[in-house]
């Protein structure tokens, strides 16, 4: 467990002039620790060390706000976050920290000038996902997002709870227009920023909070988004940090509908109800979910996936083992057969021409009946 000081060590390095999240973990396994980085920084003349006292009264003004400040090397930090190569040393928390204990998270993102359907449907799936037993994650932006963090907060009896990612200092407000939810979510979630407390929004932070909200989540929805919106700046990083990516289609009328449309044609999964995200996760069976968070609070060692198949021996089952009659996705047969991709494809191809399976919209496979 870290000392105070040593917590002083990490926050002076992270905000130290020219480093970043990859430079402070390359300073760290170059000189061992925090202290002797800042020791050697000077010498270095890329680098301007962040003002020791302003390092120890950031610490001092959390704890008086009540702010949980959270390096990697609390027990409490997020574990989804832990093997990123650009996680933040350090997170800013505030509200219930047990929401970061729940393993099974979406995060859910889009339009800030949102229309009136599709504020009521992320609302909705995430009520109904939040029901489901999952975490969900967004930014607390006006549209979409806090659309989607209502609709978790409604869940459960009224009492759901649901993660913020600010682009902002954790004490910062912004929009303006959500202090309410901002206050709601401290009360009945979490709200996360790596920013040091009294940050104010700044264009360049968002995309830094995006991959946070990504890295935090198994997946990401995307509601609405026009094809420059930061929300398919998290689908990207999504995908790139192997995560499912799913969206809602619209018409080819509008414009918000353009980024969910081009994901789509790009390979995410069409969504048009939470049961197709828990579908793809394998998680649509309420037991199995119960079943999955006890087994991690155990500590049991099981993929993220669950399988719908479990084998006592070491033998693969056929791949048709894995296929039923309304449709699987190709990426979850990859996942839960243990096969490579390319062994799937040849093994689906011979599938295909014994006229044992046929092929569905959205590279699904179903047995043919």
């Amino acid at each position: 467990m870290q000392t105070n000081k040593q917590l002083v060590d990490w926050i002076q390095l992270i905000n130290c002039e020219n480093v970043g999240p990859v430079t402070f973990h390359k300073l760290l396994e170059t000189f061992g620790s925090a202290e002797a980085a800042l020791a050697e920084l000077p010498r270095l003349a890329k680098y301007k060390l962040f003002p020791r006292n302003k390092a120890e009264e950031e610490l001092e003004k959390a704890q008086r706000k009540g702010v949980h400040i959270l390096s990697l090397q609390s027990t409490e930090y997020p574990k989804n976050l832990r093997h990123m190569a650009d996680a933040p040393p350090i997170l800013y928390a505030l509200g219930n920290l047990e929401a970061l204990k729940n393993p099974v998270s979406l995060s859910i993102v889009g339009a800030r000038n949102a229309s009136i359907n599709g504020r009521k449907t992320a609302s909705k799936i995430a009520y109904d996902l939040t029901n489901a037993g999952v975490m969900i994650i967004s930014g607390m932006a006006r549209g979409i997002d806090s659309a989607a963090h209502k609709g978790a907060m409604y869940a459960k009896a009224q009492k759901g709870e649901t993660i913020a990612v600010l682009g902002t200092g954790v004490d910062v407000v912004y929009p303006s227009e959500n202090k309410a939810l901002y206050q709601q979510i401290c009360e009945q979630g979490l709200v996360l920023s790596e920013f040091l407390l009294g940050t104010e929004a700044q264009t360049s932070n968002f995309p830094r909070r995006n991959r946070i909200v990504s890295g935090l989540s198994l997946g990401t929805l995307v509601v609405e988004a026009s094809l420059h919106s930061g929300s398919l700046i998290t689908s990207r990083l999504a995908l790139e940090q192997g995560k499912d990516v799913f969206a809602i289609p619209g018409s080819p009328q509008d414009a918000r509908a353009a980024g969910p449309n081009k994901l789509i044609k790009e390979g995410a999964v069409l969504v048009e109800s939470a049961d197709d995200i828990l579908e793809t996760l394998n998680l649509n069976n309420h037991h199995c979910l119960t079943q999955y968070i006890d087994n991690l609070e155990k500590n049991v060692d099981i993929p993220l996936q669950l399988k719908k198949v479990e084998t006592t021996s070491q033998e693969k089952l056929p791949l048709c083992e894995y296929i039923n009659r309304e449709g699987i996705y190709v990426d979850e047969l990859i996942r839960i057969s243990g096969l490579s991709a390319s062994e799937v494809s040849l093994q689906l191809l011979e599938l295909e021409l014994n006229g044992k399976i046929e092929r569905q919209p959205g590279n699904k496979v179903a047995l043919i009946k």
